[in-house]
């Protein structure tokens, strides 16, 4: 099974939520119109809403509730999106102008805003308290996350561990909340609720861990920002925390430099410094050792198409080039 495969199995409930996604983004405001429709069609691969639909399925949910919390998480998702280029001042995500870059920093914020009450909206019209904890709790960890990311840039001496905690809180939360959700609707037990979110929470560390290799090895057309920008930044990810763990004594002052004072001055330098000991393969190779946890999680669920797919996405986020 290939990724257009994977779709194909969730093509008509994800046509559905698209359907509702379009609805839901109206609003009287022409500036929320524009710039949030602007960003939902920003090209991305709805991997969150995806895992959803599928864990609900797989979990034997046959109902349609599904598609409104798949929205949901889509508009958490891409309001998270709006605020972090906000703080990162980029200007570049999936080969467009960054909706700040386009339409400004105050309105980028506000529209972020507007996304994550529309979802808290809809969340609440389901009636389920449950889903909402769940909901609440998975934006107050995104936020955390966000703050432990910010207060480690330009950190040199973050660890492996801290690094850990960022990407779990800030990526991984909401993929593991997407895949619990479906347990939920499902009223499945326990073990094959806490399954799906732990397949979640292991696809997520290897989807960021993912990006941060390509970060720095990826095609900049095809990956859709700019190389290094996480350096640009100054981003101490786990290439670069590896590399300053295991090149020389210059080469790690190197690294230092670049992480504190951020830009692109060192990028080529640095590229040569992570290829030389190892850091792009060994941050890969903790990926792939995500998949097989997420992959093993699954173990608990009966056979069927959806599983297979979950299986099938948790490869391809360790083997794709954007």
């Amino acid at each position: 099974m290939n990724f257009e495969q994977v779709r194909q199995v969730a093509a008509h409930d994800m046509h559905l939520v698209n359907q509702l996604i379009e609805h839901s983004l109206h609003s009287e405001v022409v500036l929320v119109r524009q710039l949030s429709t602007y960003i939902i069609h920003g090209g991305g691969k709805r991997l969150r809403p995806m895992l959803h639909l599928l864990a609900a399925r797989a979990a034997g949910y046959h109902g349609e509730q599904h598609h409104a919390l798949a929205a949901v998480i889509e508009f958490i998702h891409t309001a998270t999106l709006l605020h972090d280029d906000v703080v990162d001042e980029s200007e570049m995500r999936r080969g467009r102008q960054t909706a700040n870059a386009l339409f400004g920093n105050a309105a980028s914020v506000l529209v972020g805003d507007f996304l994550y009450s529309r979802a808290f909206q809809m969340m609440s019209s389901l009636g389920n308290l449950r889903i909402m904890d769940i909901l609440a709790n998975t934006t107050n960890v995104i936020a955390e996350g966000e703050v432990m990311q910010l207060m480690n840039c330009n950190d040199p001496d973050t660890s492996e561990e801290a690094y850990m905690n960022v990407i779990r809180y800030k990526t991984a939360q909401l993929f593991s909340a997407a895949g619990r959700l479906g347990g939920v609707l499902a009223n499945a037990p326990p073990e094959i609720e806490d399954a799906l979110a732990a397949y979640g929470m292991h696809l997520g560390n290897a989807f960021q861990l993912m990006d941060d290799v390509l970060d720095y090895e990826a095609d900049a057309d095809i990956l859709g920002k700019n190389v290094g920008d996480d350096l640009a930044e100054g981003k101490p990810t786990l290439p670069l925390i590896h590399a300053m763990r295991h090149a020389s004594p210059e080469q790690a002052s190197l690294i230092r430099t670049a992480i504190e004072n951020g830009g692109s001055e060192h990028l080529p330098k640095v590229l040569q410094v992570i290829a030389s000991v190892g850091s792009l393969a060994y941050t890969a190779r903790l990926a792939m050792n995500e998949v097989e946890y997420a992959i093993s999680a699954l173990a608990i669920l009966p056979a069927s198409p959806q599983r297979e797919a979950l299986e099938h996405i948790a490869r391809f986020a360790a083997a794709r080039d954007h």
